[in-house]
């Protein structure tokens, strides 16, 4: 059978990712300061000529993000022929690749590998082939970080069903289980809750706060079940040791 993804990711951008057809100053400034917020304290124990790959790298904002911070030895891949060619647009080194023929090639190549809302558009059968992938691609005690939707959020619906690329959803403990299966330890998480950084921001969190601990205590309630990460989409990173 053929797979419907290819056919979606020929024409990504231009039926789905409109507002990346024409470059929106303000729009990349947005994804710098999430970048910023989110990433960036992650990556501390790289250096700036460590390598690092993003997967799914779209139309390149991290990459772009990581050149403005220093990096000097970034690179990414994506499957979308169109997203590549906004990457390259502006001389960041991207390109087309398939994930798991890309990988294949790889051994103790990097510092660190991002994947940022990238491991969802895949099958089962697929992640169980391209989680042992990425471990080996990594250098020793190196980093792998992603962000994905998260299953137990409030409202994942409009991320999950946002995108018919869209095939396996994680919880926080279904995603640590597939992470330990394939070696990485140090397993850590986070919320993509809302970045204090203006005064907006900071009203922002502390009313999120008041929310998501009045939704934890009916969830303890109603199920024993009190899950911290209730945001739509969830951070993890660990460390292949």
């Amino acid at each position: 059978m053929k797979d419907f993804r290819k056919t979606l990711y020929k024409r990504y951008v231009s039926t789905l990712k409109r507002d990346q057809l024409h470059r929106n100053e303000q729009h990349v400034t947005e994804f710098f300061r999430i970048y910023q917020h989110r990433f960036y304290p992650l990556l501390a124990s790289c250096s700036s000529r460590d390598p690092i790959l993003e997967l799914g790298c779209g139309p390149g904002y991290f990459l772009e993000f990581l050149r403005a911070k220093g990096f000097t030895d970034a690179e990414g891949i994506d499957i979308s022929t169109e997203q590549i060619r906004i990457a390259t647009s502006q001389k960041l080194n991207a390109s087309v690749q398939d994930a798991h023929k890309f990988l294949a090639r790889k051994r103790n190549t990097y510092a660190a590998i991002v994947a940022i809302d990238f491991i969802e558009h895949f099958s089962k059968e697929e992640l169980f082939a391209l989680f042992p992938l990425i471990h080996k691609s990594l250098r020793q005690d190196s980093l792998f970080i992603l962000q994905t939707p998260n299953g137990q959020g409030l409202f994942p619906g409009q991320v999950i069903y946002g995108d018919l690329t869209h095939l396996t959803i994680f919880a926080e403990d279904s995603l640590r289980q597939i992470l330990q299966m394939n070696g990485f330890t140090n397993i850590q998480f986070k919320e993509t809750a809302p970045i204090p950084d203006t005064l907006d921001g900071k009203f922002n969190l502390a009313l999120w706060k008041s929310v998501r601990a009045m939704i934890r205590l009916v969830r303890q309630i109603e199920a024993k079940n009190s899950s911290r990460l209730l945001t739509e989409n969830m951070v993890a990173w660990c460390t292949k040791t």
